[in-house]
């Protein structure tokens, strides 16, 4: 698979985030991954499989003590220098006010410690 390289554009803060997860996608496969990065509009995720550019899917996101479940695209993807591993780049779709109130109490728990961190 063709790799391609984006320049780095975001509009919201990325924080270090590691929790595991569950992508399904709308053909019903599920394929286990854990997420590293997280925004307000999406995450970075490692997957044994690769997972085609704008592909849709679920994305369950579960971190010890709270699980979110909503919906995303893919919008790149990169293999990890021949480990087996592929990045992928998900930005979510139409959240509810319960899954954004989830995320978003994760991005500030996220943004104290990093502060606290400097």
């Amino acid at each position: 698979m063709a790799e391609t390289c984006y320049p780095v554009q975001r509009t919201t803060p990325r924080f270090s985030f590691f929790a595991d997860g569950e992508i399904t996608l709308l053909d019903g496969t599920s394929v286990l991954t854990q997420l590293s990065e997280l925004s307000s509009r999406g995450c970075y995720v490692g997957t044994l499989e690769p997972i085609p550019t704008g592909t849709e899917l679920h994305l369950s996101i579960r971190d010890g003590s709270t699980t979110c479940e909503l919906p995303g695209q893919v919008i790149y993807m990169h293999s990890g220098g021949g480990l087996g591993i592929f990045g992928l780049g998900v930005v979510f779709g139409k959240m509810s006010a319960e899954q954004k109130s989830a995320i978003d109490k994760w991005l500030r728990e996220l943004a104290v410690k990093q502060t606290e961190s400097r």
